[in-house]
């Protein structure tokens, strides 16, 4: 099948011949034809397949097909994104393929000030991509209609389960029409996401073309077995290898992030952090330096592990392994894209072999097992010269990182942010923006004004499904 098999409008045509797509990828294949017919879809796939042109497309036909008036504060289509940075490259791809078509593309997320976005909406848009926690403040705000809604997208659906959204899209798709077409795309089904579907998606297509636990292909999986206090040693002598162009650093936690950048700035390496406490500016920062090749180390915790799309990503360095074992595909899944190839590296400590077994299970093979390097104790001994002669590599004081944990979250002033690249206090995005960074970002790894490996109170709004285990809480060997 060819994109001019599928009928779309001129204009549709036109934009993605620009942009060099010829063949659909499978999740397109199998989702346009009956999203086209106007059906629900369920669709199922890893992120990096090419979902967001399986959704985008169809409804960019039928608004060319079908041009409404705006109404003023409303939007005929809503798309919800689990992240910031994944409902700014859906928005992105709405924009490029409706290049030729007289639409309206609005995005709105937390982190940063409400009014602009207030202002985008008030005469009306053709496509709106938001996270749940901004938007119901928009609408509770009086500043946006969800009554005129004519199309509905749940992307990436069981990340959004994962950080607790599950109360927000309660109430969102309560005040939409029940008239509505509707398509839920997720990279697993666990039994909530069926829930889901039963109560979102009518008559639903489902479609489905990969094991929601295939890792991706032409990826080289190794894991390097290393005591907890020695993986900095080893992942600083791992990023200056030759064939290492960039890499991404995953971590569990937003305060190990933050460690690991600190602590590889005292070998040189350059790195930025990316998760829920940093401010919008700081992350967008982050990734375009990332994605322009002017920084070479991505520092993240699990909100990058979603729909990011970085092509070049050359390695991807699992510095602590996920305690929830799907976690694992989405972090490698940011490699060997576009038809490159790629490597992941997993440093598993003692106390994560329980993990790893998990992973293993999960992907239904065995990592190969990579030796330390010959000179692995000279290269411990100069890390810990290096962290012990560069106070800024060092932990900050526990009182003050307990302060710090939630930029303008509860219980502190937003106006006092201690940045860890030594940057002094400013202001974080207006008096919404720490609560929407907990909102839109941070709840997965702890939520605000919480530690990040403590569990959730039970019946807490905000726990999503799953128990300890998805609520970001680690999860001992010993418990299991």
């Amino acid at each position: 099948m060819n994109f001019s098999d599928l009928a779309l409008a001129e204009p549709l045509s036109r934009a993605i011949a620009e942009k060099g797509y010829d063949t659909p990828t499978p999740i397109q294949q199998a989702a346009i034809p009956p999203a086209l017919a106007g059906n629900d879809v369920l669709g199922l796939a890893q992120t990096g397949t090419g979902k967001t042109a399986a959704f985008a497309l169809p409804i960019l036909n039928r608004l060319a097909a079908n041009p409404k008036h705006r109404l003023k504060l409303s939007t005929r289509v809503l798309v919800l994104a689990p992240t910031r940075e994944l409902a700014a490259q859906i928005a992105a791809s709405f924009t490029a393929y409706g290049r030729y078509l007289k639409l309206s593309v609005a995005c709105v997320f937390g982190g940063v000030p409400i009014g602009r976005q207030e202002r985008a909406l008030f005469p009306g848009v053709d496509v709106l991509v938001a996270t749940p926690g901004r938007l119901l403040d928009l609408v509770m705000k009086g500043a946006c209609d969800l009554g005129h809604v004519e199309m509905l997208v749940l992307d990436e659906c069981d990340q959004m389960l994962d950080l607790g959204f599950v109360h927000d899209l309660k109430r969102i798709t309560g005040l939409l029409p029940k008239q509505r077409q509707s398509m839920l795309f997720s990279a697993t089904l666990p039994p909530t996401i069926e829930d889901m579907a039963q109560r979102y998606l009518k008559n639903p297509i489902k479609v489905a073309v990969k094991p929601a636990a295939t890792t991706a292909e032409r990826v080289v999986q190794t894991v390097i077995h290393v005591s907890q206090p020695e993986k900095l040693a080893l992942l600083a002598h791992l990023l200056v290898e030759p064939d290492v162009g960039s890499a991404i650093v995953f971590t569990r936690t937003k305060h190990g992030a933050d460690r690991v950048v600190r602590q590889l700035s005292a070998h040189k390496i350059a790195a930025e952090a990316i998760h829920g406490n940093r401010s919008q500016a700081q992350r967008t920062r982050a990734l375009t330096g990332f994605r322009t090749g002017e920084v070479k180390v991505l520092v993240a915790t699990d909100i990058a592990a979603r729909g990011l799309d970085i092509p070049a990503v050359s390695h991807i360095f699992n510095y602590e392994l996920p305690n929830v074992p799907e976690q694992y595909v989405h972090r490698i899944g940011r490699t060997a894209r576009a038809g490159r190839e790629g490597r992941a590296i997993a440093l598993c400590a003692p106390d994560e072999r329980a993990f790893l077994k998990d992973i293993e299970r999960t992907i239904r093979m065995q990592l190969d097992q990579q030796a330390l390097p010959a000179n692995f104790r000279d290269l411990v001994g100069l890390t810990a010269k290096l962290i012990k002669s560069s106070p800024s590599a060092a932990d900050p004081p526990r009182e003050e990182r307990d302060f710090n944990r939630s930029p303008g979250g509860r219980g502190r002033d937003p106006r006092a942010v201690v940045h860890a690249d030594g940057r002094g206090p400013r202001r974080e995005g207006g008096r919404d923006g720490g609560r929407d960074a907990a909102r839109d970002g941070a709840r997965r790894e702890g939520g605000p004004g919480r530690p990040a490996n403590a569990a959730r109170p039970q019946g807490r709004p905000g726990g999503g499904f799953g128990g300890q285990r998805n609520s970001g809480q680690r999860r001992s060997p010993a418990g299991r």
